[in-house]
């Protein structure tokens, strides 16, 4: 196995510890409305999930957009061609 993967299994298990050590009820406050009596394990299970995709998307390579136009290049290439002098081709060759 390689290293990643053995890494990624042992912060798998550590977590799964830790999210079933917490699995009391506790009060939970949201924004609007009563606090509720909500089990640890989904609050912060429910954190991780949100903080994955965010670290997730913060993380992934932006596309990139090419100025690369092929067309103009083989017009550059012919105007290139062109401009040299019979003598400076048998110098290059």
């Amino acid at each position: 196995m390689k290293a990643k993967t053995i890494i990624i299994i042992v912060i798998t298990a550590l977590l799964t510890i830790f999210l079933m050590i917490n699995s009391e009820p506790v009060e939970f406050d949201f924004i609007i409305g009563a606090p509720v009596a909500i089990s640890k394990l989904i609050v912060i299970g429910i954190c991780i999930i949100i903080g994955f995709i965010l670290g997730f998307l913060a993380g992934r390579p932006r596309k990139t957009v090419s100025s690369y136009d092929p067309e103009i290049e083989n017009h550059q290439a012919n105007e290139n061609k062109s401009t040299l002098s019979d003598e400076d081709r048998d110098y290059i060759s």
